[in-house]
């Protein structure tokens, strides 16, 4: 009787220890799980002008944050140590965070993107070497669909630290065709009057700025001529294609060819010559 009589002393007064503790404790959970949802939803609104899933995801992860904050400050009030806890947490974070480096170099990536937006969804672009139109923009990574139908996946870190061409900022791409020709049968004029019909009735190629033609580099035996047009930068690869065919035939149907070296000219008067001989 006398140990249960102890047992029962000893029992109520770890209750009367505890159970003040354990009250507030969850009175403490219950309102900072709900001050919690509030501030989700909050931080949801206050981050509206961002991306969704970039707005979802800084929401998620500021709620999964203050929640184990909660937790720890819970289980400090019931009287369990958690100095160890913190402390095994934070030794597991730098491991985590040493393993996924270049992880977490490509959400930071991601969320500047995001954020400060050099480019959207439907923009074409130029990075790490590709050129490509926006398909998706998620956290870690971007997804591009070339012209060629090849869909890219470019991580975001390395992206946001690159140079971006944003082709569609001005919605304007150059289409600069260059074509060595022969300088002495043919003249500027002459290529104008064929090829500039040409770039103005072309599909997808814009009326302003208007096509020109000029030249850009004089060869031996001849000049390069550079045929300017522009075009919405989704249609560019498809109308500089069509352009450099139509080009060709047409030059080829006019007997415009490439420059003739000197050399080469001297040994086609010396045939012209033999022939001439040769038929007298």
């Amino acid at each position: 009787m006398e140990k249960l009589e102890t047992y029962a002393r000893q029992l109520q007064g770890l209750a009367l220890l505890y159970l003040p503790r354990l009250v507030l404790a969850v009175v403490l959970l219950v309102v900072g799980w709900w001050l919690i949802g509030w501030a989700s939803r909050l931080i949801t609104t206050a981050l509206a002008r961002l991306d969704v899933s970039l707005r979802t995801f800084l929401s998620s992860m500021v709620s999964i944050v203050l929640k184990v904050l909660l937790l720890i400050s819970v289980a400090g009030m019931v009287g369990i140590e958690t100095t160890s806890f913190v402390a095994i947490l934070g030794a597991a974070g730098l491991a985590v965070g040493l393993a996924l480096q270049g992880t977490l170099a490509n959400f930071a990536g991601g969320v500047l993107i995001l954020i400060f937006k050099p480019y959207v969804v439907g923009d074409v672009i130029e990075a790490q070497g590709r050129i490509g139109q926006v398909r998706e923009i998620q956290i870690f990574n971007t997804i591009l669909v070339t012209p060629q139908g090849d869909t890219v996946i470019l991580p975001n870190g390395a992206t946001s630290n690159g140079v971006i061409v944003n082709k569609t900022t001005e919605n304007n791409a150059l289409l600069e065709i260059l074509v060595d020709v022969d300088g002495t049968s043919t003249s500027l004029d002459a290529l104008r009057a064929l090829v500039l019909p040409l770039l103005r009735a072309a599909e997808h190629v814009l009326p302003e700025p208007a096509p020109s033609a000029g030249i850009v580099a004089l060869v031996p035996g001849g000049m390069t001529v550079a045929f300017r047009a522009h075009a919405l930068p989704l249609h560019a690869e498809p109308a500089r294609a069509r352009l450099l065919e139509q080009i060709q035939q047409t030059l080829a149907a006019h007997r415009v060819g490439p420059p003739i070296k000197p050399k080469a000219k001297e040994k086609e008067k010396d045939k012209e010559k033999k022939d001439k001989a040769e038929t007298a």
